[in-house]
């Protein structure tokens, strides 16, 4: 089984000069937790909705005036849309992350595969089991 098999189709991403509550806004109506953040025409990052939260919300800023860019992890993990599916899990497992973004060849994003992706598509019960326990230590 390969990523594009298993990978949430036709991802969104936001610019990141959004601001958070604009970002929050996208991710209730899409009713999606992570959102890739782009910046001419490139990925630069990514924003989930607990870093709305913990890190910027907790701390008191003001999500009508605090950018994405402020508060997103800087880099993007990614895998390819033609990687197995072992390979996608011990990629998530090494980076000890939930979520990766699926390339194509020309490193354009086609793509998001989640730990609920794998869980929901994978026929391996052992397999993803151990990624959520490996995922889940962090």
């Amino acid at each position: 089984m390969l990523a594009k098999e298993i990978m949430s189709k036709k991802p969104e991403f936001l610019s990141s000069d959004a601001t958070l509550k604009q970002a929050a806004d996208q991710m209730r109506t899409h009713d999606y937790g992570f959102i890739p953040i782009g910046e001419n025409d490139k990925l630069i990052g990514t924003l989930t909705d607990r870093d709305i939260t913990v890190r910027a919300v907790a701390e008191g800023w003001d999500p009508n005036k605090k950018t994405v860019k402020e508060v997103m992890h800087k880099g993007v993990f990614y895998c390819l849309e033609d990687d197995p599916l072992e390979k996608v899990i011990q990629q998530m497992e090494t980076l000890q992350v939930r979520r990766l973004i699926v390339l194509n060849k020309d490193k354009r994003m086609t793509g998001i595969i989640s730990l609920g992706d794998i869980a929901m598509k994978c026929k391996d019960a052992k397999l993803c089991s151990e990624l959520t326990e490996a995922v889940s230590h962090h």
